[in-house]
């Protein structure tokens, strides 16, 4: 039996995923982990206020506390404009994932593989085919686990992400077959 939900995230959540990155924040201050964010800069509490007020946040809850977080809709950042897509599709067609965070409490026990997973049932049941995300070139644990679930790298751009300077984007898709 799971000892988890996934569910759609609500303003009494805000805080907790506001702490989750607040602990990633510390955890790359200190060296201990590599993503490419700023703290203040991307992402904030307000990152996923807005994320919330838009319906378009999920959390994963063990035992009645929120333990990760992602948002789940159909925008596609600009950079996107310059990928070389493998599969070309209709916006209305594309489901993307953003801002997945695992709690630092919990990570390394899988939790990352079932929000994947649970994105990819989410975007099935939608009715949107081709799954689309990034994640910055120097986060090499998160284009481990993407690669192993089956996400294809289509290229590397260089950008302006969230406010974060010198960014260079990987971008990451996989198509759903029905």
């Amino acid at each position: 039996m799971k000892d988890y939900i996934i569910r759609k995230a609500n303003e009494t959540d805000l805080e907790a995923i506001s702490t989750i990155y607040e602990k990633i924040h510390d955890l790359e201050e200190k060296g201990k982990q590599t993503i490419g964010w700023i703290r203040n800069v991307y992402p904030t509490k307000q990152t996923a206020s807005d994320a919330i007020k838009r319906k378009e946040m999920f959390v994963l809850e063990k035992r009645d506390k929120v333990m990760a977080s992602a948002i789940l809709n159909q925008q596609q950042v600009d950079a996107y404009k310059n990928g070389k897509w493998h599969n070309q599709v209709q916006d209305e067609d594309v489901c993307v994932l953003h801002t997945l965070v695992i709690s630092p409490d919990i990570s390394g026990k899988g939790y990352g593989k079932i929000f994947v997973k649970f994105y990819e049932e989410y975007a099935r049941k939608m009715g949107w085919n081709e799954l689309r995300m990034d994640t910055n070139e120097r986060n090499q644990i998160a284009r481990s686990l993407y690669k192993k679930l089956g996400y294809q790298e289509i290229g590397i751009v260089p950008t302006v992400f969230n406010g974060i300077p010198d960014v260079n984007l990987v971008l990451l898709e996989k198509y759903l077959n029905k």
